[in-house]
């Protein structure tokens, strides 16, 4: 048995989509960062199916997101339990869900880490945790017996809704238990449907069959009348009953790749952060996965999180920042568990679910329906609350096209190292002198909108502004409206908020 000793900024466990995210916004703040994962290696499991609007937004804010349009397959529909919506006419970029299998999301948030400096400690289990005033001590075990000792400034637990992280810090996991089993299989088929069949409905249950790439096909069955014990074993031969019981075929399964099983249960930790451990991912938040929103929670958990942290670690901003973490995205994922268990509802069999189905499928037809159900699957409605009823501030800021004395840029090229920017769309010297007291840590950019008006969610058009205050996550912290003289106290204490006190004071 060995014991060592290290000493980073930050260790997160859990190198999934939330953990690599994360890693890689504290490195490209300059924190030193450490990732170690229980697992022995990448199991190449295709688990999560896509990444929505919003999410593609954000891995375009850092400058990585063709990566994963040129290995996605792109459409301009999404569903809320199997009701389909029509993301074409949102107003963003990205009016489409990108289906791509989250092991492959995994290899590529991976590749961007390994390009900033990390890699991932595999077979690296935390066992146990120990706060102190200045940092916390994580205790991670080998499956040889050895064991380490990682001195950090904090803890993040990415690491599933099983969290040791969680459970080691002693933060509950209130929720609701499952109601319902569904068996998962990446297999080979010898007699596949002519198309792909997404969540058909039958009185046994429902079913999906649908190809991620040539040669194998992903089955999915719903079984609504019994609770399998999570803890028991699944086989293939359980899911070919299952899809034979529901579908009445098995379309020939055979050479299973993974099979899995997942229930309803919806769970949200009581606090995302207890002192020097915070929480992300599935392991703040578990639901059924309906509408495709877990993995995407997850990532934007990480973003919201980072730059956060890494003000904090960097000592230029007081701890209490950490707080707003929890503020804001605990209420996101209390939605999500709240339309995923009205998903479930109304995936259920049954001549009254047919005729509630129905009832809303017609109301889906009506375009505000539709905006306000697909902006909430893909978070392109979220709004923070700032203190500002300017309809712009707290939301995310839209990409649209500026004049630069460069040529023109998007508004998204502008966050591509995740620091904050006060865009001045006026020229206005007393923005300039106000910023300089910040300019250590926020990017003053002068410019000019290529457009005269910008679009805010869901569907309103404002006058473009004269300044806007970008956190490194996209979102408007202080905005000067067009054809007004800006607020500068309003700005010094929006700039104080989120990224510290003034380099002089």
């Amino acid at each position: 048995m060995t014991d060592t000793k290290t000493r980073t900024d930050v260790v997160i466990a859990g190198g999934g989509p939330a953990g690599l995210m994360l890693a890689c916004e504290l490195r490209l703040a300059g924190v030193d960062v450490v990732v170690v994962d229980r697992l022995a290696a990448r199991t190449g499991e295709s688990r999560a199916g896509g990444i929505h609007a919003r999410t593609m937004e954000v891995l375009d804010q850092r400058g990585v997101l063709d990566r994963f349009l040129a290995v996605g397959a792109s459409r301009p529909i999404g569903h809320f339990a199997g009701l389909w919506l029509d993301f074409d006419r949102f107003d963003t970029r990205y009016p489409r869900s990108l289906v791509l299998q989250q092991s492959r999301i995994e290899r590529l948030l991976e590749e961007w880490a390994t390009e900033l400096g990390l890699r991932v400690r595999w077979s690296s289990e935390v066992t146990g945790i120990r706060q102190h005033a200045t940092g916390v001590e994580v205790e991670v075990g080998g499956p040889d017996g050895s064991r380490s000792t990682l001195h950090a400034h904090y803890l993040v637990g990415c690491d599933g809704g099983r969290s040791a992280v969680r459970k080691l810090a002693g933060i509950g996991f209130p929720g609701t238990p499952a109601s319902v089993t569904a068996l998962l299989g990446d297999v080979e088929l010898t007699d596949p449907p002519a198309e792909s069949l997404f969540m058909q409905r039958r009185p046994g249950g429902d079913f999906s069959v649908f190809a991620f790439e040539p040669g194998w096909h992903r089955v999915i069955t719903t079984q609504y009348d019994r609770v399998a014990d999570q803890g028991d074993p699944v086989t293939f031969e359980e899911l070919r009953e299952s899809l034979l019981r529901i579908a009445g075929t098995d379309f020939g399964m055979h050479s299973p790749r993974w099979v899995s099983r997942f229930g309803d249960a919806a769970r949200q930790a009581e606090r995302y952060r207890q002192g020097r451990v915070l929480l992300a991912g599935d392991a703040a938040h578990i639901h059924f996965p309906a509408g495709g929103q877990g993995l995407n929670l997850g990532v934007q958990d990480a973003v919201n999180l980072g730059w956060k942290l890494a003000s904090v670690v960097h000592g230029r901003a007081p701890e209490t920042l950490l707080d707003s973490y929890h503020a804001e995205r605990y209420p996101v994922a209390e939605r999500v568990l709240h339309n995923t268990r009205a998903q479930t509802a109304l995936s259920r069999p049954g001549p009254q679910t047919d005729a509630l189905r129905d009832v809303l499928r017609s109301l889906i037809a009506h375009d505000d329906v539709n905006r306000h159900l697909g902006g909430m699957i893909t978070a392109l409605d979220l709004r923070y609350r700032m203190g500002d009823d300017h309809p712009l501030t707290g939301r995310r800021v839209p990409d649209v096209d500026l004049k630069t004395d460069d040529g023109r840029r998007r508004v998204f090229e502008l966050l591509r190292t995740a620091r904050p920017v006060l865009l001045d769309l006026r020229g206005d010297t007393d923005l300039a002198a106000t910023a300089e007291s910040w300019a250590d840590r926020v990017d003053l950019v002068e410019a000019r909108s290529a457009a005269d008006h910008w679009p805010v969610w869901p569907a309103a058009e404002i006058l473009a502004p004269a300044a806007l205050l970008i956190r490194p996550d996209g979102h408007a912290a202080w905005t000067a409206p067009a054809g007004a003289a800006p607020d500068l106290a309003a700005l010094r204490t929006a700039l104080t908020t989120w990224f510290g006190p003034a380099e002089a004071e």
